[in-house]
């Protein structure tokens, strides 16, 4: 008797997450598709390490203090810890919508501009526009979000919408933005709503155009770390930059001194010479010196000021309106414990849940299917079970022979006669 197997494949949320990231070690690990120069981080990074110790750490060990190594050993292993701990978690996406939060969203915006009740579709929207001295109806397209040019239609085979004429689809203008206001500290901030991701958007989130995710608290894509930097890995990030300027000026300065010891004993140009290891790593540093001492410096201030890179490039707090900024206390102590030292919110995208199960190779089982293997059933029939997932005993009791009379014992027996 032949005996069907099926196999069930489980598959994780990150599985179907759109966006453009990557996931690795079963959605543990997140980060963006253009990870080139985060590579060109690391190998930096443990390049220019690398030699400082097997070349300049022995022979300042030995002339200076052994102390040189251990603090260099320290800073290199935090810099490295807190940058791949920005790089693989999750700065703070925010979920898209469902097609029915989406649809939902839609109808309360249309219900709050006070053009349908409270739960019903919107009706269309049209606008008139004129052709030869008469009057022609542009109706707008809820899918494309335009308003399609006269002799326009939307094909519902294609999902486009295409002109009588040629079939292109012109530019068509983009629906006017849809802001929500909302009250912080006694001060309106408005909300905006991200046509992408179907939601309004919680205040100091931003949509990243390279992630193609909404991100809290949305600071900037860095491509040095290869993710977004926004409110669940800002710390980390900051303390990267943080440590790593220290590490820069810490082997500069010793590589320096390292040549300089030499050069008593050898000469300047023969240290050079022998040294070409020594005259990278110097050469590395000095480029690299300037430009992450100075986004330290500049990320500091930010953070004394409660504010994110994407807030101040735009002006958010010091534009002409000269609104102040509702999120900082007034006091550089308390920026820096809320930002450095706040409780760190989990993440929102359960990436590692398990979707519904799909059975490998067959259909996809049907409402009436999924709603009964919800319920107590009896046991399988056999021929949908393997040989490892067999019973010891499949006979039901009716096939099951009568139990033989037990035997009179023979020591009672003996014991009569």
């Amino acid at each position: 008797m032949s005996v069907m197997v099926v196999r069930k494949k489980v598959t994780r949320k990150w599985e179907k997450l759109p966006g453009r990231n990557t996931f690795c070690c079963d959605g543990r690990v997140m980060m963006a598709r253009q990870k080139g120069i985060f590579y060109l981080t690391l190998f930096l990074i443990l390049g220019t390490c690398t030699l400082f110790f097997a070349f300049e750490c022995r022979y300042l060990a030995v002339q200076l203090s052994p102390a040189i190594p251990v603090f260099a050993a320290m800073l290199f292993l935090f810099s490295m810890a807190t940058l791949l701990r920005t790089s693989f978690s999750d700065p703070g996406v925010i979920p898209r919508a469902l097609p029915d939060e989406a649809a939902f969203i839609e109808m309360e915006i249309e219900a709050t501009n006070g053009a349908v009740p409270q739960g019903q579709r919107p009706p269309p929207r049209i606008k008139n526009f004129q052709i030869n001295n008469q009057i022609v109806k542009l109706k707008y397209c809820y899918t494309c979000k335009i308003f399609r040019p006269p002799r326009a239609s939307h094909c519902s085979i294609c999902d486009n919408c295409v002109e009588a004429t040629n079939g292109a689809v012109p530019q068509g203008q983009r629906p006017p933005p849809r802001i929500k206001n909302f009250q912080i500290n006694n001060q309106i901030v408005k909300l905006k709503y991200c046509y992408t991701c179907k939601i309004f958007r919680p205040p100091r989130a931003s949509h990243c155009s390279i992630c193609d995710n909404c991100v809290e608290r949305f600071d900037h894509h860095c491509p040095w770390v290869g993710n977004c930097v926004g409110k669940r890995n800002y710390r980390y990030f900051y303390l990267f930059i943080l440590s790593l300027s220290l590490l820069t000026i810490y082997v500069f300065a010793f590589n320096i001194v390292y040549v300089a010891l030499k050069s008593l004993k050898i000469g300047f140009l023969e240290t050079l010479k022998e040294t070409p290891g020594t005259v990278l790593e110097v050469l590395i540093c000095f480029f690299t010196l300037w430009s992450v001492v100075g986004l330290t410096g500049f990320h500091t201030f930010l953070v004394a000021l409660n504010q994110t890179t994407n807030e101040d490039i735009k002006g958010s707090w010091t534009g002409k309106n000269r609104v102040q900024n509702p999120y900082s206390h007034g006091n550089i102590v308390k920026n820096c414990c809320e930002v450095l030292c706040g409780p760190l919110p989990p993440s929102v995208l359960d990436r590692r849940g398990i979707l519904p199960l799909e059975e490998s190779g067959s259909r996809p089982p049907s409402t009436q299917e999924t709603s009964s293997s919800l319920l107590p059933q009896s046991p399988a029939p056999t021929e949908h079970l393997n040989s490892n997932e067999m019973p010891e005993d499949t006979s039901t009791p009716e096939e099951m022979p009568p139990p033989e009379p037990p035997e009179p014992p023979q020591e009672a027996t003996e014991a009569e006669k």
